[in-house]
This record gives structure tokens, sequence and C-alpha cells, in this order.
């Protein structure tokens, strides 16, 4: 780089802002852009959005500022290798020189593998690459809907192999797939699809290109679009190798925008072989139903009136001699029931006699028994006064009365 001949003359002195706004014009004017590359340290978020850090190599560092609403697609982190795009300036205040970004990029495969593989794991955290998501693709869609560059060859791709196949109606949302908007409009036109319903399935596509410009595939913006989209979403981005977050999400995933045309619709030789199969199983099963059918026919016995009738005389026969031994077996009860009842009063006579027999051998014993005998054959009971029997000569009582046989003897 040849050196720029010096246009400030020895003689000349200047006020500290006039020599610090002379420098910011010349910085300025020498650097209108300039990319950079380094890695972030001391990054700080002030309360106004905008965003303040070091950009540094082995051997300087220079300051950098993000305006709000800057695009950065992509977590910013100390040690993290970038390349910032902006424009080099001073500020005079604190007399020195710093880049404000108009972007911001990684640099380096292994960085962006890295940052991708963090995103990938907070996403499935979230149960965005579930399984259970997937939806079943329709078998025979009638319209399609296009989420990719109308000016690319992934939708000339898609067209093309569309009406090779089988042709359906094809909506395109138009959308930009590479820098700093294309994450939002590629989630833009899979919600639009969502709020209008007017397609079958949805399409999102681009072609090859470096890891970089694919990375708007792999934004969270998208990856929850497609998530969320309650139509089935068809991936389609980039070659075979290129797996983007976006793939994890969708019901299915396309190596290539072709493969996705070729996913969606079936050809038609294809169709015309499954209607053929499917008649030659009509056929056959109608065939084996007839045949089925027919046997059954032939099979069935039909008898005659005079058989039929002799068949329900003989049921009546048998219901009527069933019901003539039930009959006979109640009335041989009822009869056997009626004999108890007649011999009831001789049942009855004999147990009054048994217990007029108890009774009297009952009386015969308590006279036996009785004190009333005692006495009759000489004996006495001596009372004192209270009535209790004086049994003893040691009683202390006197006699008071004595029984006998033929009365009491009161003393």
């Amino acid at each position: 780089m040849q050196k720029p001949e010096p246009f400030v003359k020895p003689d000349m002195i200047f006020s500290v802002t006039d020599a610090s706004a002379l420098l910011k014009n010349v910085v300025e004017t020498a650097f209108p852009v300039i990319k950079i590359r380094g890695e972030l340290s001391q990054i700080t978020r002030a309360t106004s959005g905008h965003m303040y850090m070091t950009i540094k190599d082995s051997g300087a560092a220079m300051s950098v500022i993000i305006w709000r609403g800057t695009p950065v697609n992509f977590a910013l982190s100390d040690g993290l290798e970038v390349i910032i795009t902006g424009r080099l300036t001073t500020y005079p205040a604190r007399s020195n020189y710093q880049i404000v970004a108009s972007s911001i990029e990684m640099a380096g495969v292994g960085a962006i593998l890295k940052m991708l593989e963090e995103r990938k794991q907070k996403l499935a955290a979230e149960g965005l690459f579930d399984t259970a998501r997937k939806k079943p693709l329709p078998k025979l869609p009638t319209t399609i809907g296009v989420v990719t560059s109308p000016t690319g060859a992934a939708f000339q791709d898609i067209q093309n192999r569309l009406r090779e196949r089988f042709p359906v109606h094809v909506i395109l949302y138009p959308a930009t797939v590479q820098g700093a908007t294309a994450a939002t409009e590629v989630a833009a036109g899979v919600e639009y699809f969502n709020r209008a319903k007017n397609v079958d399935v949805i399409i999102v596509a681009r072609g090859g290109g470096a890891l970089e410009d694919l990375l708007p595939f792999s934004e969270e913006i998208v990856v929850r679009a497609v998530a969320n989209s309650q139509i089935p979403v068809i991936t389609g981005v980039g070659h075979e190798p290129d797996w983007m977050l976006v793939d994890f999400a969708a019901d299915f995933r396309a190596p290539t925008p072709t493969g996705a045309a070729e996913a969606v619709v079936p050809t038609k030789i294809s169709l015309v072989q499954d209607l053929e199969n499917l008649g030659h199983r009509l056929s056959v099963g109608f065939a084996t139903k007839f045949i089925n059918l027919k046997q059954k026919i032939e099979n069935i016995n039909v008898k005659s009136p005079r058989q039929m009738l002799m068949e329900r005389t003989q049921r009546i026969d048998d219901v009527t001699r069933t019901m003539g031994v039930i009959i006979n077996a109640k009335m041989t009860d009822a009869k056997h029931k009626m004999e108890i009842v007649a011999r009831m009063p001789d049942i009855l006579n004999n147990k009054m006699l048994n217990l007029r027999r108890g009774l009297e051998h009952m009386g015969q014993m308590l006279n036996s028994l009785g004190y009333k005998n005692v006495l009759n054959r000489g004996y006495a009971i001596a009372r004192a006064a209270d009535g209790v029997i004086i049994s003893s000569v040691a009683a202390p009582s006197k006699i008071a009365s004595v029984e006998f046989a033929d009365g009491i003897l009161n003393i």
C-alpha cells in the first residue's frame, strides 16, 4: 500500500476539536467500507439496545459498535471468531478509532458448526424435532406451496420435476434464501400458507452453496415456523450432505429441491400401476366373494312344507310330553301333601295323649317325692315362729308349731 502524501503543513496550528474532526474525516473517507476478521471480547449490551465489544488478534485490538436494529443471526460470545463488515470512524471524546458494524458473520466452519450444534441441542430439548410431531404427507396433493427465491434454480428444478411426474397447481411465496433477511422471509412464507390454508403441502427449498450461505435455514425463526406449521412441510435445501436445522423440524427432508418435488407427488406411471394393482385386487376379491356366496347358496337345504310341518308336530309332541311329566310330578307332590294334611288330627291326638301321660307321670313322681307321704308314715315337722324348719336340737329357735299329716299343732 502506497503511503499518501501529507497535506498538513508543519506550521499549521489546530485546536483539539479541529484536529479530531480532521482525523475523523480522513479515516471515514479512506475507509467507507471495511471487513475485519478477528476474535470478539468484552461484549456488553447497553440499555439502549446497542452492543459494544472489541475485536482483536495477536497483534492489535479495535473497538466495535453494533447499533440496535443491526441484524445479528447468532449469539455473540467472547472468543468467537467473526468477520465484521462496517465503516471505520473515530470517537473524539476518547481519541480512539472504532468500527461501526453493518453486518457480522462467523469466520471459519468450526465456529459455525459449534454454534449449530448448540442451537440444535437447545431446540431438540424443546421437542421441536420429536417424531411424534411429524405429519403424514398427502398422497396426491392438488396445490403445492413453495417458499424459495423466484429467480433461483431451485424453483425451476421443482417446476420441471412436477411437470414430468404429475402436474399440479403451484403457489410461490417469493423469499430471499441468502443474506440478513432470508430467515425472516422464509419463516413468513411458511406462516402465510398456514394462515391462507390454500395449499396441501409446503416445500421450503434452495440450491446448494457454502455452509455460510445456508445458515438462514438454521435460524430459530425458520425452525420454529416449520415445527409449528399445521400444513405438512418438505425441505429441500442444498445437496445430500447438507443438513440444516430446519430439516430436523420438517415433516420430510429431501436431499435436494428436485428430491422434494419427487417426494410430494407420484409419477404418472406409478399411479397407473397402482390403479392396475388395485383393479386386480378388487377383481380377485370380488371373484372370491362370488364363489364363496355361490357355495353357500348351493349348501342351503330347502325343506318341503310337509317336512317342516312334521318337525313342528314333533316339537309340539316333545313339549306335550315334557309338560305331562312336569304336571304329573306336581300333582303327585300335591297329593302327598294332602295326605299329610289329612293325617294331622291323628298326629295331634297322639301328641296330646303323650303330653297327658307325661303330666300324669310327673304328678305321680311329685306325690311320691313330696313330704306329705313322709308325714303319713308318722313323722312330723317342727317349725319356728318364722316358719323355718327346725332340723337340729342345737337350733337357737324355739318350736312354735308342729305339722302332722292331719294338721298343724301350734305351741
